[in-house]
């Protein structure tokens, strides 16, 4: 079959148009898989250089940090897709993108425990979402 689809004119064309966006999505996909591999090292690695400063900004009480801390957490969301639920190759790891969106609510709640969004059980979860994710990134 191969011989007889090779001999019609055009026909080498018309495979190459037909088969390349195919490879492409197959390399698209294991792209994110491997990305998706990637995520909760990627994400202690982030946690790690953001948790001492937030902890010299609950000494310090300084509620400055953790509105600049919220918008790099944004954007490294947005790079990853998690956020907005365009990467459902993360859901896997959801004890990473937890620990990433609690992180910040955590310090603040250090600092100001009445706020709203300040549970009980949070820092605990916290906790516990990030020694998940870092047993992941090894």
């Amino acid at each position: 079959m191969q011989r007889i689809l090779f001999r019609l004119p055009g026909a080498c064309a018309i495979a190459r148009l037909c088969i390349a966006p195919v490879l492409a999505l197959v390399a698209l996909g294991s792209a994110a898989q491997i990305a998706a591999e990637r995520f909760p090292a990627a994400a202690m690695t982030f946690l790690d250089a953001e948790m001492p400063q937030m902890e010299a900004a609950v000494a310090a009480r300084d509620r400055d940090y953790f509105e600049q801390a919220m918008t790099r957490m944004l954007d490294f969301s947005e790079t990853w897709g998690f956020r907005t639920r365009a990467n459902p190759a993360l859901a896997r790891y959801s004890m990473c993108t937890e620990a990433l969106s609690d992180f910040t609510i955590v310090g603040l709640c250090r600092i100001a425990p009445s706020l709203d969004g300040c549970e009980p059980g949070l820092p605990a979860r916290f906790d516990a979402n990030v020694r998940r994710c870092r047993d992941m990134s090894r």
